[in-house]
């Protein structure tokens, strides 16, 4: 039986999901995509996990997307080409298309994020580079279309002309570019990669679990909507979050001096 696609792990309240396929620089093929959807099942139904990090094994990408072999041999076999979103395919939903995640995910970023592997990470809530990561959607260059959400995010994402000539042209981008465009959150030398997504996990961690859940939610549910119906919407995270200890004990331990101790519930 062949190893893994994916290795899991949690400690300390922190989930790491690393793509395991370094001698094709991580590339996903249909495997990587059911592996994917039952780690992801289980970092939301465990309430000890409250922060995910996705990263990529080896040192020469995160990701660089769908493994096209396996996706030529699909199309020798009379697959039919995919196209947006991940429904009707395996490990549906994927990451990118799975709207409902409630735990906040760190794309922890070295080397190439190509195709769907910069789609992974503009999925991602944090995204923490090092200076040598390098972002493009290569798929317009071939015959293809950025189907997870690529189209979607990156025009939202950065401003529009810009998203276009990377979407349309298929070039990529360094780090500081990703950076300059608020596409991920900081930029360290590869040496302090782990050290710096480190600190970014340690506050998520500190922040309170159910609070974290629902600014997230009301995020994310909210960005296209009108300011004054964003005000009245109906988030259930944060109904929960409203109604519990934590809501109380934050406070109190303010006024206590003290570090809360948070119930999650």
């Amino acid at each position: 039986m062949s190893r893994p696609r994916v290795r899991y792990e949690k400690k300390d309240h922190v989930a790491r999901v690393t793509l395991d396929r370094p001698e094709v620089l991580n590339a996903m093929d249909t495997r990587t995509h059911e592996e994917l959807a039952a780690i992801w099942d289980d970092v939301e139904a465990d309430d000890e996990v409250r922060v995910a990090v996705l990263a990529g094994a080896g040192d020469r990408a995160f990701c660089v997307g769908q493994d096209l072999r396996e996706r030529d041999r699909l199309h020798r076999e009379g697959v039919p080409p995919t196209s947006f979103g991940s429904r009707g395919q395996p490990g549906w939903p994927r990451l990118t298309d799975r709207f409902t995640l409630s735990k906040p995910v760190v794309a922890r970023v070295h080397g190439y994020a190509l195709g769907g592997g910069f789609e992974l990470a503009l999925a991602c809530d944090l995204v923490i580079a090092s200076g040598e990561a390098v972002f493009g959607l290569p798929e317009a260059r071939l015959g293809l279309v950025p189907g997870a959400g690529g189209v979607f995010r990156l025009v939202r994402q950065m401003p529009q002309k810009a998203a276009m000539g990377y979407l349309l042209t298929g070039r990529r981008m360094d780090a500081a570019t990703a950076l300059r465009y608020g596409l991920v959150n900081e930029v360290v030398p590869a040496d302090r990669l782990d050290e710096c997504v480190a600190e970014w996990t340690d506050d998520l961690v500190r922040s309170a679990p159910l609070s974290v859940r629902a600014i997230k939610e009301a995020a994310l549910r909210s960005v296209d909507m009108p300011l004054e119906r964003a005000f009245t919407a109906e988030y259930p995270w944060e109904e929960r979050r409203r109604r519990s200890t934590d809501a109380i004990e934050g406070v109190r331990a303010f006024a206590e001096k003290r570090d809360p101790i948070w119930a999650g519930r």
